[in-house]
């Protein structure tokens, strides 16, 4: 057995100070509640509700209740019924970032509105890299209505990636819908239940809030047994305390929050400690995620989590840059490898750049890279052998190499990850006869073969109908008689037929 790397940010001694003031904040200041259901939930247990302002004031015990009947370890499961994330410890999982609103074109070299086609490309694409255990419904589609869009791209999600789904509501009914959707995928509502196929974004408002909509989608989460994942965003100096360690604070409680509706709405059930916050670039005004200060407050957030006992989640592994380039490198990489030693459970951002604003298919392909690489390293370095070595070195001495022994044949493989050609380790001779392409170059020619290349596994023909009908219904009352044909665009579906015709 490894001992994993691992980086701690706190005293066990901080961690209870942050826990503690969380709770008293809670007590004393309360959050702001609009969703009348979640009040009446609170009220019920015992919190003090202010009518006048909205404000609920939730004492710790109905907190220190909901975190012992929250569970410490949630699971995942594809479209097959296979386990693909196992959250709880510290294992670590990615998947891609979400609700971009523009989309990085990489032939004209700028970001541009998403249309349907680049989210059925987005989908196929992530279903063929298998570093990200889930795909996310990614961009915004500008080609549908906007009222339209959360169950949309559920839609093209379920159709084109056997991926299980990280998503989240815009409109309150839709909960109703997607669920109906995931249901028809899976089977029935119980054995969604019993082998969740997706995972819901649930966003409270900074500072110390919860929308009509996000806490509605709590409730709804709970109650059909799907994981909610709490998405925290405190702004340092903005929209929270500056310090790195206020902010935490500030993020614990409107975790904790969250946590008590959701388990307030049903016990026991799935929810993740999550966020997405930013250290405010007062030059700029600007919530810069590929921060150094950024990642602490996630890493230190995350160890919080896991002190509290319950599966974490953290947006990382993005750039501020707006091209593919060193800088979207740099901060991609070192957002990633902060998650995994941190041990976050559910780390989404990769392909995302321009803030949480912009998702790139090339730059998806190159944090791939990233996360196998980071995944290796989270797995750390496990003694193989015992003796560890000398008998090899006894065998290399005598063959005078060690490339042809038995034991180099076993175990290379599994002691590294061998990215794909989209990093370059060739020679600078085999580079340079290869066309001494950049990393964004062999990235956007591998984001053309493999949507050239790969055929993601279809639905069963009568689930794939079913959600057509409820999706052209849905259409109708928002007023649209067609919706878009779920195609690639032509510069991929050029690819395509090159490559079938080649």
């Amino acid at each position: 057995m490894s001992v994993q790397p691992r980086i701690r940010w706190f005293r066990k001694e901080d961690r209870d100070k942050i826990v503690e003031e969380a709770i008293e904040i809670l007590e004393r200041i309360g959050v702001f509640v609009e969703n009348d259901e979640a009040i009446e939930l609170l009220d019920g247990a015992g919190a003090k509700v202010e009518a006048s302002t909205g404000r609920v004031l939730i004492p710790a015990p109905l907190i220190e209740s909901a975190l012992r009947s929250a569970p410490e370890r949630i699971q995942v499961f594809d479209r097959f019924g296979d386990m693909t994330m196992d959250l709880g410890e510290d294992r670590v999982h990615f998947n891609p970032g979400s609700a971009a609103l523009r989309v990085f074109d990489y032939a004209l070299g700028k970001a541009r509105t998403p249309v349907t086609s680049d989210v059925v490309a987005f989908s196929r694409l992530t279903d063929a890299l298998p570093n990200y255990a889930a795909q996310s419904t990614g961009v915004i589609p500008g080609d549908v209505p906007e009222d339209l869009a959360d169950r949309y791209r559920v839609y093209i999600g379920l159709l084109s990636s056997q991926k299980p789904i990280v998503t989240g509501t815009f409109e309150k009914r839709s909960f109703r819908v997607m669920h109906e959707m995931l249901s028809a995928v899976r089977g029935d509502a119980e054995k969604l239940r019993e082998k969740p196929l997706a995972i819901f974004d649930c966003c409270p408002s900074p500072p110390l809030m919860w929308s009509d909509l996000t806490a509605q989608a709590l409730i709804d989460c709970a109650r059909a047994g799907i994981p909610a994942e709490l998405v925290s965003m405190p702004l340092t100096g903005a929209t929270s305390p500056v310090t790195l360690a206020g902010a935490i604070t500030q993020h614990c409680a409107e975790n904790l929050s969250g946590i008590t509706i959701h388990q307030l709405a049903q016990a026991g059930a799935p929810i993740i400690y999550g966020g997405s916050p930013a250290f405010f670039d007062m030059r700029k005004g600007t919530t810069p995620m590929g921060a150094v200060e950024t990642q602490m407050i996630d890493g230190g957030y995350a160890e919080i989590g896991k002190h509290l006992g319950v599966p974490t989640h953290a947006y990382l592994g993005m750039s501020d840059s707006k091209m593919v380039d060193f800088q979207a490198g740099m901060e991609s990489a070192m957002g990633a490898t902060l998650a995994a030693v941190s041990g976050v459970n559910n780390v989404s951002g990769p392909g995302m750049h321009d803030f949480e604003s912009c998702q790139s298919l090339e730059k998806l392909v190159l944090d791939h890279e990233i996360c196998g690489l980071v995944l290796r390293l989270a797995a750390g370095i496990e003694l193989r052998d015992d003796p560890i070595a000398m008998p090899v070195l006894e065998e290399g001495l005598v063959s005078k190499e060690f490339l042809s022994l038995d034991h180099t044949a076993k175990w290379f493989r599994q002691e590294g990850y061998y990215p794909s050609d989209v990093i370059d380790r060739a020679t600078l001779g085999e580079w340079e006869a290869a066309g001494a392409k950049d990393s964004a170059t062999r990235a956007s020619e591998r984001v053309l073969s493999i949507l050239s290349h790969h055929e993601p596994k279809p639905l069963e023909a009568s689930v794939a109908a079913y959600l057509e009908e409820i999706m052209q219904g849905e259409a109708r009352e928002a007023g649209v008689d067609t919706l878009p044909e779920l195609s690639l665009d032509e510069r991929y579906e050029g690819a395509v037929k090159a490559a079938s015709t080649a």
